[in-house]
């Protein structure tokens, strides 16, 4: 059985217009038809362009958003179902990370009465028994003792995400969350931060649910890759197999713009230019989502792509998964051949 298992997960918001008694003038299709599963010590990357739905899926998980419809599962158990009294124990198990290391801590409080909050909100241990345990974790993240009694502003954005990490470490939970962990941070740190999430995981056990947009970040940390485009998962499967021979167009672009650290083999290589923008959620594209931007459209007989949605498809037995009418199971992978050079793929 699967430590968190995601079935059907759906996630819509109403546009409404201007006032408090005004109706509902459509629906933005934040998350749709989402499934994976997250195995213990594991750690699955969700990737794509901003507004894909990768914070949305998280936070649905997290119950910080109300599901539409769909299944979340943490070791058997139903959370969606869950009242917010009887969710408070689960709580503990899945916790996040979040993006803005400044934003995510309040300035009002010192770092030990931050670190420590979790247990304070679970009536965990004494007052004394709690300050021992965050200046427990703040060592185990990196940061000295004497931290416990100063402010965050007084720390660099890297050192103010190690005490977001240990206050998220502060409940033992089996699952992190990490949206985004190091993309607000200076490049000469973030390489420190996931180095700590690496040693982090290692050490005890965890399961990560890595959400980010580089990609070289995903390659680093996670085993697998989950591809998300406008609200859906478009390819899923092993990180070696997904960043050697990505089977979805989509993928394929945002692979292209990752810069190749050989000169020689950045010059040589083609990129996938993906014109215009992504489609708006509050009105998406009939049949394949990608279908306006992809570049390989024309390959596929007739209007199939505009009109028939292709599901996620299992393509081999390693679990990669993708969903695109130009796949079929146990074909081999093939490149873009009508990819341009270009700056590759925008957003990615």
């Amino acid at each position: 059985m699967s430590l968190l298992a995601v079935r059907e997960l759906v996630v819509r918001f109403p546009l409404r217009g201007r006032g408090l008694l005004a109706r509902a003038r459509g629906v933005v299709h934040a998350v749709e038809d989402v499934s994976f599963d997250l195995e213990r010590g594991a750690a699955l990357g969700l990737v794509g362009e901003s507004g894909s739905g990768k914070s949305t899926t998280a936070r649905a998980i997290l119950g910080l958003v109300r599901p539409t419809s769909g299944s979340v599962k943490l070791a058997g158990t139903e959370l969606t179902t869950l009242s917010e009294r009887a969710r408070r124990p689960h709580r503990r198990r899945i916790q996040m990370v979040f993006q803005d290391p400044t934003g995510a801590l309040d300035p009002r409080l010192t770092v030990g009465a931050i670190v420590s909050e979790p247990l304070a909100i679970q009536r965990i241990g004494t007052r004394r028994e709690r300050r021992l345990r965050a200046a427990a974790l703040l060592d185990l993240v990196g940061l000295d003792s004497g931290a416990l009694e100063r402010y965050p502003h007084e720390f660099s954005g890297g050192q103010r995400q190690r005490i977001g990490i240990a206050r998220a470490l502060a409940l033992e939970p089996e699952v992190l969350v990490l949206d985004e962990p190091v993309s607000a941070l200076d490049v000469s740190v973030q390489a420190s931060i996931v180095n700590l999430l690496a040693e982090l995981r290692a050490r005890l056990g965890l399961a990560y649910l890595f959400i980010a947009h580089d990609l070289a970040v995903v390659r680093h940390v996670c085993e697998r890759v989950a591809v998300m485009y406008l609200g859906r998962i478009v390819e899923e499967g092993p990180r070696e197999k997904l960043f050697a021979r990505p089977r979805h167009p989509y993928t394929q672009a945002l692979l292209s713009a990752v810069p190749e650290p050989d000169p020689a083999a950045e010059r040589a290589r083609r990129r996938v230019v993906l014109l215009g923008d992504p489609p708006s959620p509050a009105n998406p594209p009939s049949g394949c989502a990608f279908h306006p931007r992809c570049p390989r459209v024309a390959e596929v007989p007739g209007d199939r792509c505009r009109l028939e949605r292709p599901r996620l498809a299992a393509l081999d037995t390693s679990g990669l998964r993708s969903a695109c009418h130009l796949d079929r199971p146990g074909e081999s992978a093939v490149t873009a051949p009508n990819a341009r050079d270009g700056s590759g793929a925008r957003g990615s």
